[in-house]
């Protein structure tokens, strides 16, 4: 027997899939376009299938399953789509769409029936049906174009473990540096500092790093292999969710169902294509975690030993000045090369840089002395 918690979620539960059900409905009356009004039917049967589940749920604990009305804010909702248009709701429905995707996580009821997926795809929709109302539809020709320059720009694991690398590097270890000089306890302590933080923070970066991709690729993983198990069960349900997404792409219901149909019928290409459009993954751009960490510790250090290379030959304020302008150099260099994945002026990302970077050395420069003097160093 279903505890009164789990009545009370499912009665949840249920109240959402009723909102879904009468949303959906009334879109398909107010929509216009025949595409857009079919997507929208089977969008309200998808919601209808899930509202049975909680109502055979809350049956078999002997409780009350009739649904309730649909909510105010729904109501409303739908009151602004046949004054305004639904291009007006778009973006609220995509946001509720969104929240979706992580209500049925850990339920195992929902989770065996594949709900998540579904709300995921339904995500997905409405992520194409906004950038289709923005305009943003293109051709698939030029989607990998676009997506091929993304990678090699600014898309992989290695490349950006690179440059947040450097960036820590420099700033942290630069700060590091000036707080010790502002004490001034010495050339040896000073150089000790630097090269311990370039140690530690090489090692913390990579580590953090190798964890973080790693994490990333092992939840990408589980998912693709849900998709995979999905589409050995019912390949023509996904089918019907890949023709839905094209769909509101703006491609014809025919030729949007025929494009499915071919691309299901290879199950590599399949699953390739339902983890892009579906689960919003790109199996490509996962990354290796032993790249990325490499990445990261080797440009952690290269920027970590710029502030520290003067103090190899004497200490005072003439040697902090030397470090500051050396890691200046380097921090405007890094901030002006981000620009080349960011597409703003260099010379505003290399000022930017060099601006914090600093900043957070006189501070800690200040700090240093202050507490140096304190404590008699």
């Amino acid at each position: 027997m279903a505890t009164e918690a789990e009545i009370k979620r499912y009665r949840e539960f249920l109240a959402d899939e009723a909102d879904g059900v009468y949303m959906y409905g009334q879109l398909a009356e107010i929509e216009q376009d025949q595409d857009l009004r079919e997507i929208y039917r089977q969008l309200a049967a998808a919601e209808q299938r899930h509202l049975e589940l909680w109502r055979a749920q809350l049956h078999e604990a002997g409780v009350d399953d009739q649904p309730p009305s649909p909510s105010r804010r729904v109501r409303l909702l739908m009151w602004l789509a046949r004054r305004f248009g639904v291009e007006a709701v778009l973006p609220v429905i995509k946001t509720m769409e969104s929240d979706a995707t992580t209500m049925y996580a850990g339920v195992a009821v929902a989770e065996a029936a594949g709900l998540p997926a579904d709300e995921t795809a339904h995500y997905r929709i409405f992520d194409a049906l906004s950038r289709r109302q923005r305009g943003e539809g293109v051709p698939g020709s030029v989607i990998g174009r676009i997506e091929s320059r993304h990678r090699a720009l600014g898309g992989g694991n290695a490349l950006r473990a690179a440059v947040l690398g450097a960036n820590d590097g420099l700033v942290s270890n630069l700060a590091l540096v000036a707080g010790f000089a502002g004490a001034d306890p010495g050339q040896g302590a000073i150089v000790l500092a630097g090269i311990a933080g370039l140690v530690a923070g090489a090692s913390s970066m990579a580590l953090g790093e190798w964890i973080s991709v790693t994490s990333s690729r092992e939840a990408a993983e589980a998912q693709i292999r849900v998709e995979r198990e999905e589409l050995l069960v019912a390949p023509e349900e996904e089918a019907e969710e890949l023709a839905l997404i094209y769909q509101a792409r703006g491609i014809p219901r025919a030729a949007a169902e025929e494009l499915a149909q071919s691309i299901i019928r290879d199950p590599e290409h399949a699953l390739a294509t339902l983890a892009r459009e579906e689960l919003g993954i790109v199996p490509e751009d996962l990354g290796s975690p032993w790249t990325a960490a490499v990445a990261s510790f080797f440009l952690f250090a290269l920027g970590a030993v710029i502030p520290v290379i003067p103090f190899f030959f004497g200490s005072g304020l003439t040697y902090v000045v030397a470090g500051a302008a050396a890691s200046g150099a380097g921090l405007f260099l890094l901030g002006a090369a981000i620009t080349l994945l960011t597409g703003r002026h260099w010379l505003f990302g290399g000022t930017r840089q060099l601006a914090l970077g600093l900043a957070a050395a006189v501070l800690t420069y200040v700090v240093g002395g202050v507490v140096g003097g304190v404590a008699g160093v």
